[in-house]
């Protein structure tokens, strides 16, 4: 469990800290949020706000044999998943970023991607994708675009702030990226 929970001056010296990426090559998934909370600047884990769905809907999904908790994002490698953002540095709310930052946070992910070659890449909102991609009209699941050899998918954003997305529906959506990389890997 993560402790102790962060000072309002915790969550304010971390705006635009950045946390370091967990991450290997060839991993089956590179899931990427949009950018950290301040919370998870604050305590140095990904997707650590309580009220974050990211690890419940990993784990109902079959990702995972058990919940994780965020202190325990660098054992998504043993896994063969990884974790990194579009923008680096935290904001309180990701709508705080410009669409500046969400396209040079594509153009690192580009990189990234070719770098560290998954067999996918998982973007974690779609209005973030949309946004950075110059896609308007995209919607969740795979994209037509691939990053060479990696497949492009875009997931709801887990936030507690994104009321539309409840755990079992992010669990139903995650679990078809799940199963489709799955597929992949039993072609090979």
């Amino acid at each position: 469990m993560l402790s102790p929970r962060p000072t309002r001056n915790d969550l304010l010296a971390a705006e635009g800290k950045r946390l370091p990426d967990v991450i290997a090559p060839r991993l089956k998934i590179l899931f990427s949020g949009i950018n950290p909370s301040l919370y998870s600047a604050a305590v140095g884990h990904h997707f650590a706000r309580p009220g974050n769905r990211f690890w419940p809907a990993l784990h109902a999904a079959g990702f995972t044999d058990r919940l994780l908790s965020p202190t325990e994002d660098r054992n998504l490698l043993a896994l063969g998943y990884g974790i990194t953002n579009i923008a680096a540095g935290a904001t309180a709310r990701a709508d705080q970023l410009s669409d500046d930052e969400l396209a040079n946070g594509r153009r690192r992910l580009l990189q990234k991607a070719r770098r560290y070659r998954p067999q996918a890449l998982a973007i974690l909102g779609v209005t973030a994708y949309r946004t950075a991609w110059k896609r308007p009209q995209a919607a969740l699941g795979l994209q037509s675009e691939r990053i060479d050899e990696t497949l492009v998918w875009v997931l709801p954003n887990p936030s507690g702030l994104n009321a539309s997305y409840q755990i079992p529906a992010l669990a139903k959506i995650f679990r078809e990226l799940r199963l489709a990389v799955a597929g992949l890997e039993a072609e090979a």
